[in-house]
């Protein structure tokens, strides 16, 4: 009994080091295909990967996926203390970088301090991200006369943010699916605070349908979709003026603060 169990034992270690060697070789041919590739087919591939996690944990692979990962052309870097303005992909307004950046862009924004944001239209997908470990870590204040930080004509996503209006609405949705995750949104209380309100939606959200050979689909073309986020002051967290409604409204309570997830569609 004892020389068959020890020879069941062999075959089952020499089965299990057998499949060891078969994961790691493939893992390594893997690896070893992905790094023939070229550098701009690799940032290609790069580019259709969430900025974080998925880009981030990329960068920690190797040196040259560490360079490829946080090249210029993946991110657009906004650092208000910058001085050399010919670096490529850095630039000294949020504004700037909107203006500069191509559709698909990601604009990571320095944290510390705050960024002036006044109405500026955002007609192209984009994603704005914050440096910081936390959404206090990077404010952007818009400050009165101004009828929103952001004007946003275009399927766009904030995340990581602390929007500050100190009358009027942190956002204007105009059109576009807007993504919103893991910000603070913030309306200064004061004698008009009936004027301001975190969120403005003026789509009209018309329904597409999508022909499909399974089941008929129907996608929303304009919709604004908020988890995780803190929103404080105002008259309210979300204002409607067009055809889309809140959806599916769910709050968490806190000591601190209230976390919002929501949709409108």
């Amino acid at each position: 009994m004892e020389t068959e169990e020890k020879s069941r034992w062999k075959r089952g270690r020499s089965k299990s080091s057998l499949i060891v060697a078969c994961n790691s070789s493939y893992s390594s041919s893997s690896s070893s295909l992905m790094n023939s590739l070229d550098d701009g087919c690799i940032m290609h591939i790069f580019s259709f990967l969430s900025p974080i996690p998925d880009r981030y944990n990329a960068a920690l692979v190797s040196r040259r996926w560490y360079y490829l990962a946080c090249h210029p052309r993946l991110w657009l870097r906004v650092d208000r203390a910058i001085k050399d303005s010919s670096e490529p992909g850095v630039f000294p307004s949020i504004e700037t970088a909107v203006s500069a950046a191509r559709p698909g862009d990601t604009i990571c924004i320095g944290a510390g301090g705050s960024h002036d944001v006044r109405d500026i239209q955002i007609k192209k997908p984009l994603c704005l991200l914050g440096g910081g470990e936390h959404p206090d870590e990077t404010t952007l204040v818009c400050s009165r006369g101004s009828e929103s930080a952001f004007e946003f004509l275009s399927t766009c996503k904030l995340s990581n943010l602390t929007v500050k209006a100190e009358l009027g609405c942190c956002l204007l949705h105009r059109s576009g699916r807007l993504t919103i995750e893991r910000c603070i949104l913030q309306c200064d209380e004061n004698p008009l605070d009936y004027l301001s309100c975190a969120i403005v939606s003026t789509a009209k959200g018309p329904v597409v349908p999508i022909p499909d050979d399974a089941l008929p689909a129907l996608v929303q073309a304009d919709s604004v979709s908020v988890s995780r986020t803190r929103i404080e002051g105002g008259s309210k967290a979300v204002s409607t003026n067009g055809t889309l409604a809140l959806q599916r409204v769910r709050v968490i309570y806190s000591r601190t603060a209230l976390l919002f997830w929501f949709d409108v569609k």
